[in-house]
């Protein structure tokens, strides 16, 4: 049987050569034997130009929205990362830990969108999943360093530092990393 990592974070190393996770720390959301499924939480969209979301009734907004790359499968859908005190649920979402849901409610969108937005709260594109078994074999060929989750780490930290912040807070020095395989 197959201990489920999640919810932990998990902070990429040098050996792992996909674009798209370079430097990146995700949250890992949910993982059992069919496979995992996490968002990337230190990669903010970089976009020009306007955003469409279709809500019913429309919502208009002045305010600037930004926008996070969870990863790259489905970058046409979208999720929403909220945290809160232990106890809080947040609208339609599904609990990764006592303070930080996920959810896809039109309702937490609206709220994202308002003037007054809550501060723990992130619109995040797309998602990063594994199969069965190819999160365990990244991690066996030293691919992710996994950490335990931080609410106020993910929504306190600028995503430019996050990397960097993630592995020192478990004691590794970025700079004396290499590209390496076996164990950590």
């Amino acid at each position: 049987m197959t201990l489920s990592l999640a919810p932990s974070l998990l902070i990429s190393m040098p050996q792992l050569d996909d674009p798209n996770f370079h430097q990146t720390v995700i949250l890992l959301c949910w993982h059992n034997p069919s496979g995992a499924f996490g968002v990337v939480v230190n990669r903010p969209l970089v976009t020009h130009g306007r955003v469409v979301v279709k809500l019913d009734p429309p919502v208009v907004t002045s305010r600037e929205l930004k926008i996070w790359v969870g990863g790259p499968v489905e970058p046409h859908v979208s999720w929403i990362l909220a945290g809160g005190q232990p106890g809080d649920e947040a609208s339609g979402g599904s609990k990764i830990t006592d303070t930080l849901y996920l959810s896809t409610s039109p309702d937490l969108l609206r709220k994202t969108l308002e003037a007054e937005a809550p501060e723990q709260m992130r619109l995040i594109v797309g998602y990063s999943g594994w199969g069965p078994g190819q999160l365990e074999a990244e991690i066996e060929a030293s691919a992710w360093l996994i950490s335990e989750v931080d609410k106020d780490f993910i929504f306190s930290t600028p995503a430019e530092q996050m990397w960097e912040k993630a592995l020192r807070r478990m004691g590794a020095d970025p700079s004396a990393l290499t590209t390496s395989h076996g164990v950590h």
